[in-house]
């Protein structure tokens, strides 16, 4: 891949999140701020945005969204596949840990 295919991609990427998070947070605000990690003034400015205002911000060459996972242990569970069936268990000690690192944050 070269520079300019990545340049697309992350303008892609932009664009499908600033839809995604604009239709996350006008069908269930409370939802979307736990899902993207957002606070409530970034869901009330992403949901105002006009679509010209999202292709502009989205066309961009800088990712907007990031990851939200950068935690050892979060990882480990979100990958250890186990043979004793526990991968729902794992997943959702994941989402627990994931859960309260938004609640540190807001």
């Amino acid at each position: 891949m070269n520079a300019d295919q990545m340049l697309q991609e992350i303008r892609e990427v932009n664009l499908s999140y600033l839809m995604l998070a604009q239709n996350l947070i006008r069908s269930d605000r409370e939802q979307a701020l736990f899902r993207l990690g957002i606070s409530e003034e970034t869901a009330t400015l992403l949901s105002s945005l006009s679509p010209a205002q999202i292709l502009k911000i989205s066309s961009g060459n800088t990712l907007l969204c990031r990851m939200r996972v950068d935690d050892d242990l979060v990882w480990s569970l979100l990958t250890n596949h186990s043979k004793d069936g526990n991968d729902s268990v794992n997943r959702l000690h994941a989402s627990i840990l994931m859960a309260g690192r938004h609640q540190e944050a807001a």
